[in-house]
């Protein structure tokens, strides 16, 4: 017979978004189930943000060796040992893995169950011998990677970001199926470590991304020596003696054909509903996920949804965000509201690509010539020129009044530079809040106070202004 519990919240997933809404409420005594079918810390420990940005340090490291030489240090021997860079992914991830621990939680009375989860009716889930009546239910169950249906790929050995990171040896060819932010970032990682590396996009890179910025850090990846084929759809993969060899046709009608040693699906993700029970918990979804509301509640209102699962942006931050809504929505009954337009996002190629609010393109849709677009390029920033990192520009777009719409950076530290630009976001900061900060010397930081200031570029030729400072000097 199923063991029976009660608990008021039931999490799905011990991912990101799951962790946080369970803590969150155990803080505040509150009694929480929280099941789990695979690793706990879910997709960003174990196969995602930790291991990737883990293995872009390798790779920085190695390339720095290459750009030594600029410096006045050299170096005689240039070696990369593949599998001592994969014992730093496995030494991060073990380093961070108690924080996301089992036993961790269970300290905290968070009651965790190692089972697969499975809606029966509308407010009660089967997990292994337990049966859970929770007052409110939380979905987060995240998403795996997405595999296209290209002809013959189910023939071949692939790689996703769930098996890449157990390579013990460098490719010798990578070939990547995806122009996104994580076949962009593997590809360098791995260009970086000595593979030869080749990437397939049907459209655009970065596509999502502002066109400018993105151009900077294409141009980048391409000096490498990282091939990238946009506008360029794989049409068939077939299995040869040294890998795998890529059918593949140009937006211009041409065919080629690549061969390479190791394949990387990297086009895209999808969300992980499929045994849950969602019909018989009366959930809505489709193929982006669990549909929810502005308040992350699903059409059962008993139960929300978060992250990955929920569609919409897919970033570990975001979860993190959403779980925050969803602890003052069930605890405190705070109306709560999804806002993206003060999500920011990070690419973390080198250089970095950084976003956050509306981009250029939107914001002369909303609000036509009011739209004021201001740069500031890293070959003018003296940090940067001290670093030899002069690659980049910084894009704020103005609106009315002098108001942050949104902004956009490509360069060094660009993931940190757009915190700052986050916070100016969610407060409505202006242009004369950007240009009056005091921005400590030399830091990439004065690009952000040197971009604001051109908005004020006009102010000196002025006719009125220039009356203004004559009258203001007949008073002594």
């Amino acid at each position: 017979m199923a063991t029976l519990l009660t608990p008021d919240i039931c999490v799905i997933g011990a991912g990101s978004g799951g962790l946080s809404v369970a803590a969150a409420a155990a803080a505040f005594g509150v009694d929480v189930v929280l099941i789990e079918k695979g690793l706990m810390g879910g997709d960003c420990l174990n196969y995602g943000c930790v291991p990737s940005k883990a293995l872009l340090a390798a790779g920085k490291a190695a390339f720095g060796q290459t750009k030594s030489p600029q410096f006045g240090v050299f170096s005689r021997d240039r070696e990369i040992d593949f599998a001592r860079a994969n014992d730093h992914v496995r030494q991060v991830i073990a380093a961070i893995a108690p924080h996301d621990s089992q036993e961790r939680f269970e300290g905290l009375g968070v009651t965790v169950l190692r089972e697969r989860a499975k809606f029966t009716s509308p407010d009660t889930l089967a997990a292994g011998n337990h049966e859970i009546r929770a007052r409110r239910f939380v979905i987060a169950t995240g998403s795996t990677a997405f595999v296209p249906p290209i002809p013959g790929l189910d023939q071949v050995p692939y790689l996703t970001n769930e098996t890449l990171f157990d390579l013990r040896e460098a490719p010798e060819h990578l070939a990547v199926i995806g122009g996104g932010p994580i076949g962009l970032e593997m590809a360098q990682a791995h260009r970086r470590l000595g593979a030869q590396v080749t990437v397939f996009e049907a459209k655009q890179a970065l596509g999502n991304d502002d066109p400018d910025m993105a151009a900077i850090v294409l141009g980048a990846l391409r000096a490498e020596g990282i091939e990238i084929l946009e506008g360029t759809a794989v049409g068939g993969i077939r299995k040869t003696e040294g890998g795998v060899l890529i059918s593949a046709e140009t937006s211009a009608g041409r065919t080629l054909e690549v061969a390479a040693s190791h394949l990387l699906v990297a086009a895209g993700r999808v969300a992980n509903v499929d045994g849950l029970g969602l019909e018989a918990a009366g959930v809505d979804h489709d193929g982006k996920g669990v549909r929810v509301d502005k308040g992350l509640r699903s059409s059962n209102r008993r139960i929300y949804a978060i992250g990955d699962v929920a569609g919409g942006l897919q970033f570990t931050h975001v979860a993190g965000y959403q779980a925050g809504l969803v602890i003052r929505s069930i605890l405190f009954r705070l109306p709560v509201a999804m806002n993206n337009d003060l999500v920011p996002w990070v690419t973390y190629t080198a250089p970095e690509l950084g976003h956050v609010g509306l981009s250029e393109a939107e914001a002369r849709k909303k609000y036509g010539g009011r739209v004021k677009v201001l740069t500031a390029d890293y070959d003018e920033n003296d940090r940067a020129r001290t670093e030899g990192e002069t690659t980049g520009r910084l894009k704020l777009i103005a609106g009315p009044g002098g108001r942050l719409l949104g902004a956009d950076i490509a360069g060094a530290k660009a993931g940190e530079i757009i915190n700052l630009l986050s916070l100016a976001l969610s407060r409505k900061m202006t242009m004369k809040d950007l240009a009056g900060f005091i921005a400590a010397y030399p830091t990439l930081g004065e690009l952000v106070r040197r971009a604001a200031i051109s908005y004020y570029a006009e102010a000196p030729a002025n006719v009125w202004v220039r009356r203004l400072i004559g009258l203001l000097r007949k008073f002594g």
